[in-house]
């Protein structure tokens, strides 16, 4: 994989100049309008702002989901912009963790077999020791052979946690992780991706739209219009909810 000499050391993931237009016809919409951001290595960052700020965008593009128009995105070493796409799947395979609002979890399958499936995909053999550690922090153990309808929201999302840690990759990347779940579930769920971090050492990037979310993040980008308005370090859900309908103001006017 091409690799590139980047100045940060410590960054998991890196983004440089990046912009995402969308034509459809003769309407043209820039998501990203030449975006500059580092996610360094154990760290937590939540990605907040309006819809249609480009959040999401910015999410799909660093994860190697949706090739951006310009700029460069660099997953430690990788520059993904370089890549085919079959090597690009290879690499969301084993590098990258993804959890989703929807959980996206297979019916057909057992929480084991859901857990393990990326590592299947990738012709990896299972670390049984790690995927052990896993089962166990996530809660899971006397589940594993159930199907995801036995299960509730909040089991079947730690069920994608799981799916995310196995490969054991360099970022994990949420998008709205606990929007389908009740508020205890979803501080349930937060304290487990907050433990991600603090134990493992992982890196987690997260787009949400709820200041309590975000509260449990060690820093806060806020989106508009495609641009990074405000990089905010931990300043609390009141903090972030006054930040945020500050820049609403300051758009009405």
């Amino acid at each position: 994989m091409p690799e590139y000499p980047g100045p940060t050391t410590d960054a998991a993931v890196r983004v440089e100049h990046l912009t995402r237009v969308y034509e459809t016809g003769q309407t043209r919409v820039t998501a990203l309008a030449g975006i500059d951001a580092e996610f360094g290595r154990g760290t937590f960052t939540a990605v907040m702002g309006p819809s249609g700020s480009g959040k999401s965008t910015l999410l799909q593009t660093a994860a190697g989901l949706d090739r951006p128009t310009s700029g460069r995105v660099v997953l430690g070493g990788t520059e993904l912009s370089r890549l085919s796409e079959t090597r690009l799947t290879e690499l969301r395979r084993t590098r990258i963790g993804f959890v989703f609002q929807a959980f996206n979890l297979i019916g057909a399958l057992t929480v084991e077999e859901n857990i393990v499936l990326p590592l299947r995909l990738a012709a990896v053999r299972p670390d049984r020791a790690w995927l052990n550690r896993v089962v166990d922090r996530v809660g899971l153990a006397d589940r594993l052979h159930h199907r995801p309808a036995a299960l509730s929201g909040g089991q079947q999302q730690r069920v994608a946690i799981a799916r995310a840690l196995a490969t054991r990759p360099e970022v994990i990347f949420c998008d709205e992780p606990t929007g389908a779940l009740d508020t205890q579930t979803a501080g349930e769920v937060l304290t487990l991706l907050r433990a991600v971090v603090d134990e493992h050492g992982l890196t987690v990037v997260m787009v949400t739209h709820d200041p309590v979310a975000a509260s449990y993040a060690d820093r806060v980008l806020v989106l508009a219009d495609g641009r990074i308005v405000a990089d905010l370090p931990q300043i609390g859900p009141a903090g972030i909810a006054e930040h945020l309908a500050s820049l609403d103001r300051r758009v009405v006017r």
